[in-house]
């Protein structure tokens, strides 16, 4: 066998096997992210009714979605806000920005979720996620149509809260959309690997783990790490009245 033929045979195994690799973590069969540190989930209605004494026992902080939108307040927010506050986890809420609504509609529907639990004294800075969905996956909103809008919900609820709220971002938003984050702690997405930057302060390592203590439709959840100490972590909360 020619030289040429073994070194073609041997990209081809190689190139093999880095697809096999590859598909190995795309569905999740392996994973190489196990940070250690202070643990938290994020979660929806999607995993339905929660058992917070059982869930609390994986984690300690969590975030529940609250709203999306300018008009839209997710079914079980009320019930995991409190729920997961009256378990003794350190709580916050997000907000799924939509880039078919003004800013400022869409921090009035969030403020106004948030001020309905009348437990906002003690949580983490609210969040909002801004991802790339839907119709907008392909084809992102242009960045000077996006930002001003994104500036106009941080700076109302800056303004309501007293602090910048946290940005939850995907390596493609935060490249397009990075001059809205500015002086925002950021909440990166990376289930595959750590992510490139190390200025997150939140880092979604896992849309994979399955615990007891949820009954939806949606059997996984997601999982994070704080950047600092369970000390650090409470630092960051509220206090609102």
């Amino acid at each position: 066998m020619s030289r040429k033929k073994r070194y073609g045979i041997v990209f081809l195994i190689m190139a093999a096997a880095a697809a096999a690799f590859a598909a190995l973590l795309w569905f999740r069969v392996i994973s190489l992210n196990h940070p250690d540190g202070i643990k938290g989930a994020d979660i929806s209605s999607y995993q339905g009714q929660t058992d917070w004494a059982e869930l609390s026992k994986h984690m300690d902080f969590v975030f529940v979605k609250a709203t999306e939108g300018s008009s839209s307040t997710d079914d079980m927010f009320m019930d995991n806000f409190t729920g997961a506050k009256e378990a003794g986890l350190v709580t916050g809420a997000y907000h799924f920005f939509s880039f078919d609504s003004t800013g400022s509609t869409q921090a009035d529907n969030f403020i106004g979720a948030l001020e309905s639990t009348g437990q906002t004294d003690g949580m983490l800075p609210p969040v909002i996620d801004v991802e790339l969905y839907g119709k907008y996956t392909n084809d992102p909103k242009p960045a000077e149509e996006a930002v001003p809008e994104i500036k106009a919900m941080i700076s109302a609820v800056e303004e309501r809260y007293g602090a910048k709220p946290i940005i939850y971002t995907t390596m493609k938003t935060r490249k397009r959309y990075k001059e809205a984050f500015d002086g925002c702690m950021l909440w990166e997405r990376n289930v595959f690997f750590r992510p490139l930057n190390n200025d997150w302060t939140f880092w979604q390592y896992s849309d994979h783990e399955k615990f007891d203590g949820y009954d939806g439709d949606e059997e996984f959840i997601d999982m994070n790490v704080f950047s600092g100490s369970r000390e650090d972590l409470e630092a960051l909360t509220l206090h609102t009245r």
